[in-house]
């Protein structure tokens, strides 16, 4: 009876071991946590003309201890007529030219329920970026923007599928809500690509993607 026990006790002991293991190991890799947990992110549309306010100076005025007469003005000579003319010039209209949308799509859900809207971008200078608005997932780790030449499926059946031929990383998710924007690449050819995943690239599943369609 006490070899029973003995066994029973090592057994419980061996048994703790490998939970503790397991769970150190499990914890970070899973992040069971970031069910949980939600990140905002709100960057405004690149090429916004920003809001200009009046500039005010902390240099006070210069004061003259004497007032200056004012000159009288002076009547135009009849020998010599007067060259002043009014101003023709006109004031300018043009606006700054805004982003030019070249893809836009709209998120559905994969593995995490997933909505918002994708648009790529043409900025003045002529770099691209892709952006994310009303974006809305859940958080987790390891979570990457990915344009893909993978056709978007629905369901299930379109989880894994965003890895299985050309894609191009655009940089870590910055938050699981809000609004961003993502740079994408002077060489990427745009003609390459079809879609564009959040993906999780720890556990190579997607969280939601959209379909990009021309303008």
């Amino acid at each position: 009876m006490p070899k029973l026990r003995s066994r029973w006790r090592a057994a419980l002991i061996v048994a703790a071991a490998v939970a503790v293991v397991v769970t150190a190991v499990a914890l970070p890799l899973f992040q069971p946590w970031r069910i949980f947990t939600d990140k905002v992110v709100d960057e405004a549309l690149p090429g916004a003309v920003p809001i200009s306010t009046p500039s005010s100076s902390t240099t006070p005025p210069t004061v003259s201890e004497e007032p200056t007469a004012t000159p009288k003005p002076t009547a135009p000579s009849a020998t010599q007529p007067s060259t002043t003319r009014p101003s023709t010039t006109k004031p300018s209209t043009t606006k700054p030219a805004g982003p030019e949308v070249l893809l836009t799509g709209k998120l559905i859900t994969h593995e995490h329920e997933t909505e918002g809207t994708v648009a790529v971008l043409r900025l003045a200078d002529g770099s691209r970026v892709l952006r994310l608005e009303n974006l809305a997932t859940s958080d987790g780790p390891d979570l990457k923007v990915w344009l893909s030449d993978a056709k978007v499926v629905p369901g299930r059946k379109g989880w894994h599928v965003f890895d299985d031929g050309e894609y191009q990383n655009l940089g870590d998710l910055k938050g699981n809500h809000g609004n961003q924007n993502y740079v994408i690449p002077k060489d990427v050819q745009l003609a390459d690509f079809r879609s564009m995943t959040i993906w999780c690239d720890r556990f190579n599943v997607s969280f939601g993607a959209a379909e990009l369609r021309a303008v």
